[in-house]
């Protein structure tokens, strides 16, 4: 167990002294008590919330295996870019969204877009052409836009940084919660096929989006707002976060020092210039193309094994509850060990053994049986949707100072994004069963990410090294304003590796 640093306990109504210093010292219970009440309080709902943007975002592939393609024509290329329209406003907005969201309360800006983007997703229910699908996927990937460095952005501020990893895994959960939900969703949905002369895919949009309708409305009393702004903490409690936050450092009081509460030119300056942000969004890109191409492609693929569409839609479950069990255990380990890198490292080569069974499946009697290949789905799966939680925690434990922390989130998911993009355009239904354009960028991609993880834990750990010879503390001859302006780029500050 990493060494426990003792956190202080002001009387009410004293402020903390410079640098974190006070003279009274915190029960550890007390601690342990604060985060396990963050922990009921912040999370469930927005678990939900995750959980019905991603269901949202991928009931288009449980519908087109069940009647959808047909009906408004979906052959060729047409799937594909209904998967690619969505993500142009996604990853244009997702800055300027988190922006909006530092300034505003969280439960009213989150629960508005969810509620906005539920319309939208029950209006696809009723769509009657492919351009009309089009323009609705562009309208849900703008309302979808905030959501995901919006609620990184928020829950980053409520932890230390080697707690946020294994929160952030159990929140990606949602993921392949709502994936597998969605499978077993469409799977009962069915049923319904011709009820009130709709089709069955129909009802999945109508049925999935009246259920988010109800969920923004309860989202707007139950997200948690700001940590200095919240109502379910006490001022005592309010004060032992802020401390405990400030001692969140490698033994200095870099938790203090590194702030970034103005955002002016030489703030923006530090966000980008910052190498970091840059190559922990190749690194959420490279590993997260496996996650959008699973979600959107798994009950296709599975049905090209010879199943039929509602026997697929039931074998995607399994798959994603593999990926949650990966997940969580995964991200123990890692806040355990107080280390990222190697966990990335390990769901790139996991994912690679999956694609390459995939890629050498072969045809006829030759090739692969069901079975396997049902294997390396599952593979490919655990893989790619363990690394995606971990690219996130790893920047956000490496950021620091509410602008930098906002920027770089919303920086990081847009950019990352692009995998979605890829993804929507890869699996081409002239190369089905065996998508070879398909594993191979996606094999390509998750390398990608490896190499950006390797550059990137190469230069945080110079860089740590640097700052404990001294050798960046040049820094602080800068004009105070800048000094108190830098968050991570102090010399006090050490990141995490």
């Amino acid at each position: 167990m990493p060494t426990h640093t003792t956190v202080v306990v002001m009387p009410e109504g004293k402020e903390p002294e410079a640098g974190g210093a006070s003279p009274g010292m915190i029960d550890a219970d007390a601690e342990r008590r604060l985060v396990r009440k963050i922990d009921l309080r912040v999370w469930p709902i927005l678990f939900v919330v995750y959980m019905m943007s991603f269901l949202d975002r991928i009931n288009i592939s449980n519908a087109r295996i069940q009647g959808m393609t047909e009906e408004l024509g979906l052959y060729g290329d047409r799937f594909n870019v209904a998967l690619f329209v969505y993500f142009v406003p996604y990853i244009l907005f997702e800055v300027p969204s988190n922006m909006v969201f530092r300034k505003l309360n969280p439960a009213y800006y989150l629960s508005f877009l969810m509620f906005s983007w539920s319309i939208i997703n029950m209006c696809m229910g009723f769509v009657t052409s492919y351009e009309g699908l089009v323009v609705l996927r562009f309208f849900l990937g703008a309302f979808e836009a905030g959501v995901m460095p919006g609620i990184v952005y928020l829950t980053s501020m409520y932890y230390k940084r080697h707690e946020f990893q294994t929160r952030m895994s159990f929140f990606f959960c949602s993921t392949v919660i709502g994936g597998a939900f969605g499978g077993l969703l469409a799977y009962a949905i069915a049923s319904l096929d011709g009820q009130h002369h709709l089709a069955g895919w129909r009802w999945i949009f109508i049925i999935e989006g009246t259920i988010t309708t109800l969920v923004a409305v309860v989202s707007f009393f139950l997200i948690a707002d700001w940590p200095e702004h919240c109502r379910f903490l006490t001022p005592q409690e309010k004060q032992l976060l802020q401390l405990r936050l400030a001692d969140d450092s490698a033994g200095s009081d870099s938790g203090s020092a590194a702030r970034m509460d103005t955002l002016n030119a030489y703030a923006y300056r530090r966000i980008l210039t910052d190498w970091k942000i840059w190559l922990s969004a190749i690194v959420y890109m490279g590993v997260g193309i496996t996650g959008y191409a699973t979600t959107f492609f798994l009950p296709t693929i599975l049905r090209e094994f010879g199943w039929t569409a509602r026997a697929a839609q039931v074998h995607t479950i399994p798959v994603y509850a593999a990926a949650a069990v990966g997940m969580v255990t995964v991200a123990y380990l890692s806040d355990r060990l107080r280390h990222r890198y190697a966990f990335v490292m390990l769901s790139c080569v996991v994912c690679t053994i999956g694609y390459g069974m995939l890629l050498g499946q072969g045809q006829g009697s030759e090739g692969l049986s069901s079975a396997a290949k049902y294997g390396a789905v599952f593979l490919v799966a655990v893989g790619g949707f363990v690394g995606t939680p971990i690219a996130l925690a790893w920047l956000a434990n490496n950021v620091a100072g509410h602008w930098k922390r906002s920027f770089s989130s919303a920086i990081q998911v847009a950019l990352g994004n692009i995998a979605g993009i890829v993804a929507a355009l890869i699996f081409r239904e002239d190369q089905a069963p065996r998508y070879q354009t398909g594993y191979g960028t996606c094999v390509a991609m998750v390398w990608l990410g490896a190499v950006a993880a390797t550059l990137l834990f190469t230069g945080m750990r110079i860089e740590n090294k640097l700052r404990d010879a001294g050798r960046r503390d040049d820094r602080l001859a800068r004009p105070k304003e800048e000094v108190d302006n830098m968050g991570d780029y102090h010399p006090a500050f050490r990141f995490t590796l």
